[in-house]
């Protein structure tokens, strides 16, 4: 699937260019928030390729990610366990202090609603970027 497929399908907007957070990933991708009240959801959007660095969603209690795909294919992997395949209707919930990546496939854009799961001391640790040539090896 292409980038433009997307936007212009998109059941919500794609936003812009996503400059804030552009230092923990690799290839460009775009970001609108969805909202800011009760639950922080964004909508991310992947050109072919982009990924995000590793990184770890932090709480002492509750907290961890949820993402709902909604287009494309990508790709969604803990450390320590094989990458596992997205598409459109799948559904990834990620446990908080769970080291993991996602992002779109080599040869398709990606999209998918993130919703960040409310707890008590939360942050977010970036860590290293994906390593290409592992990255690379996925079909």
């Amino acid at each position: 699937m292409d980038l433009k497929t997307i936007q212009e399908n998109s059941m919500f907007p794609v936003g812009g260019e996503n400059v804030n957070y552009a230092q923990y990933f690799d290839g460009k991708s775009y970001l609108n928030m969805i909202s800011l009240e009760q639950v922080v959801i964004g909508n991310v959007t992947f050109e072919p390729g982009c990924r995000n660095h590793w990184h770890i969603h932090h709480a002492d209690k509750g907290g961890g990610q949820m993402l709902l795909v909604t287009a494309g294919r990508g790709w969604y992997q803990e450390w320590g366990k094989p990458a596992r395949e997205l598409k459109a209707g799948d559904v990834v919930h990620i446990p908080a202090n769970v080291k993991h990546w996602h992002g779109a496939a080599k040869n398709s854009a990606f999209q998918h609603i993130a919703i960040e799961v409310p707890g008590e001391k939360t942050s977010n640790e970036w860590c290293e970027p994906v390593d290409a040539n592992e990255y690379n090896k996925l079909p």
